[in-house]
């Protein structure tokens, strides 16, 4: 089974990579800015993690979050660790990785493209919200730029 984080398969567009995390912007922008940081190593529980990708970690979230909210100004940020979709496979394999959803309590637009946020308040609904390509590509530019 190949994993889509480490690097032994593929998932979204890589932003930039620390010591023990990589960080990716999400192929789904349902939720504008929709990241995902990943360990690099295999690890498959939480409990697994060392200290210091802990304090890696505790130093990634508000880097993400000073970011994102220069950029897209959400009003809160949902922070999800689910593996449920490992789960899916005749042999589930899950790996430690952190969903990071900005969340909007208005409109928003990036690029042209309006993005609204119907459900929040509530948990983030599992529906892919693909956008053109050069707009994702300028979205992981602004990132790189800012982080």
């Amino acid at each position: 089974m190949t994993c889509e984080y480490c690097g032994k398969g593929s998932y979204g567009k890589l932003i930039t990579g620390r010591k023990y995390w990589n960080i990716f912007l999400a192929p789904s922008q349902r939720y504008l800015g929709t990241c995902v940081i990943a360990i690099k190593r295999h690890c498959a529980n939480l409990s697994e993690l060392e200290d210091f990708e802990w304090m890696e970690f505790s130093k990634i979230v508000p880097e993400m979050e000073i970011v994102i909210k220069k950029l897209f100004n959400p009003t809160l940020f949902n922070w999800s660790c689910f593996k449920n979709a490992a789960y899916r496979s005749d042999n589930p394999d899950p790996e430690v990785h952190w969903h990071l959803i900005p969340r909007y309590d208005s409109e928003v637009e990036f690029h042209g493209i309006k993005f609204e946020d119907p459900d929040f308040g509530y948990i983030p609904q599992p529906i892919t919200g693909e956008i053109p390509k050069d707009v994702m590509n300028s979205m992981l530019s602004e990132f790189k730029t800012n982080l």
